[in-house]
């Protein structure tokens, strides 16, 4: 690498200070390492400075070690002597790839995180070869990189979810981006309306320059794996995984055109898994389409989460996670959506319509309990599970109107709930519900508290065995993809190649 590499134009350059000393924010370090540059780069020793200036070999000797300060005035004698402005000498850049390196080392070893692991240190002199330095750093980069891939923490899990959850209420959940992208690829398959068919889906594949490969034997903590170096993607139709196997492709396909990486921590790759389950929801369920379909319900008082999923042949919970997409942007209408699992506990949330989640003191909301009075709880005791549950909740932070249906999975039945404030209620069909329920939560005497007479019966008389969350207590695995085994990825690839 040389040394233009390392200083972009005007990074090191900057106007000469008006003070008699050099300005404060110049870092001790990099002032002295620019004086050894200039002055060897000059072809001078210490001696021959003092017969210049007059400055003592060992006072020279301590301000290019960073050990003591420079006055301005031996500065500007200096910068005179080594034929460069004082710029060159008081900007922030270093002045060589060699001195970044020192400098880089030296910030490293004088780091809290080094002092911790009790590393030893070593003085950086003229004489240590170049590559010590370069393999040094090469191992702390390789450090740092392997303490960005420790296991994540279920609160630091919940955290990233909970920011990433923020970005996507403050751009009411739209991904002009992401939509761009994904008709872009629809145009050059000639889509023109209605559900994407696997026909399409095949031409997509293809014409993204891929392959897809049927494989029973699947990693386990996998639902596609792709081969770059051939440009293949496996997928099993044999597991049941719940998941449509058009949106699993699709997904694999988004990475790509997206542009992704492999993903440095936990929250860069949630980011990734929300792109990519945008990316195909965008094909599934193409904008232009989707919006015109919706507008057309909307007019006529009769929005409904079945409609767009029977419309575009999709899961009702990928047509109530499109419906965020759309309805705010496009229609107006702010809105709540719920995925609830049968024993009350929050696993997807979104909201931009101002009702109240519960939420950890993190802000997250997964594996909270959702109150007992919601649309998503009182769905599970409803005699009709075939159509959709409509039902008026007041709450604290107002009505909300709400529609719900529940689907099974390999981990039990959930509801899947769209809401929305009391004056959107109008555009949806069933909002002449006669449900009504209240709730006071998160006041904990709404449904978290028993009630008097219960308590006074039997507390301290009932000692329950707890089925625990597991999911929500153990750490996240380790690795840049959490949750998968590289060795046995690998393995399956090197037998397919």
């Amino acid at each position: 690498m040389d040394d233009a590499a390392l200083s972009p134009p005007g990074a090191w350059h900057r106007s000469a200070p008006a003070h008699e000393r050099p300005p404060a924010e110049v870092d001790a370090r990099h002032l002295g390492k620019a004086l050894r540059h200039h002055r060897r780069r000059a072809g001078l020793t210490l001696d021959a400075v003092r017969d210049a200036t007059g400055i003592a070999p060992s006072q020279l000797s301590a301000i290019e070690t960073g050990k003591r300060e420079a006055r301005f005035s031996a500065l500007q004698q200096l910068a005179a002597l080594y034929g460069v402005g004082l710029d060159a000498l008081t900007g922030t850049a270093p002045p060589s790839a060699r001195a970044a390196r020192e400098l880089e080392l030296e910030r490293v070893m004088a780091s809290s995180a080094w002092q911790q692991a009790q590393l030893p240190t070593f003085r950086i002199g003229p004489r240590t070869p170049d590559d010590v330095l370069e393999t040094v750093l090469a191992l702390v980069e390789r450090l740092d990189r392997a303490q960005e891939e420790r296991v994540a923490t279920p609160e630091e899990a919940r955290r990233a979810n909970t920011q990433l959850r923020a970005e996507m209420r403050a751009r009411d959940n739209h991904f002009p981006e992401i939509e761009a992208e994904a008709r872009r690829v629809l145009e050059r398959v000639g889509y023109q309306a209605g559900p994407l068919s696997q026909h399409l889906v095949a031409a997509v594949t293809e014409r993204l320059g891929f392959t897809v490969h049927d494989a029973a034997d699947l990693p386990h903590s996998t639902r596609s794996v792709t081969d770059l170096k051939h440009r293949r993607i496996y997928l099993s139709r044999s597991q049941r995984t719940g998941h449509d196997p058009r949106s699993v492709l699709l997904q694999a396909l988004g990475h790509h055109v997206l542009g992704h990486a492999v993903p440095r921590d936990y929250g860069e790759f949630l980011r990734q898994r929300i792109e990519t389950n945008y990316f195909a929801a965008a094909l599934l369920m193409p904008e232009r389409t989707a919006v015109a379909f919706l507008a057309e319900a909307k007019q006529a008082r009769q929005l409904a989460v079945e409609d767009l999923r029977d419309a575009f042949a999709v899961s009702y919970e990928a047509a109530a996670h499109r419906l965020t997409n759309l309805a705010t942007v496009h229609l107006g209408i702010p809105l709540h959506f719920q995925k609830v699992h049968e024993s009350g506990i929050i696993y997807k949330a979104y909201e931009n319509d101002g009702v109240t989640f519960p939420a950890d003191h993190t802000g997250a909301i997964e594996g909270q309990p959702v109150c007992r009075s919601w649309t998503s709880r009182e769905v599970f005791d409803a005699a009709d599970r075939v159509n959709a549950f409509e039902q008026y909740t007041e709450t604290p932070a107002g009505t909300f109107w709400c529609t719900a249906m529940t689907e099974r999975s390999p981990q039990g039945e959930f509801s899947l709930s769209i809401g929305v404030p009391f004056s959107q209620a109008r555009w949806f069909r069933g909002r002449a519900t006669k449900h009504r329920s209240r709730s006071a939560c998160p006041d904990p005497t709404c449904c978290r508290q028993p009630p008097a007479e219960l308590l006074a019966d039997w507390a301290g008389q009932a000692w329950p065995s707890a089925r625990a969350h597991s999911h929500l207590l153990a750490a996240l695995p380790p690795g840049a993809f959490p949750g998968v085994d590289e060795t046995e990825v690998y393995a399956f690839l090197a037998s397919r190649a």
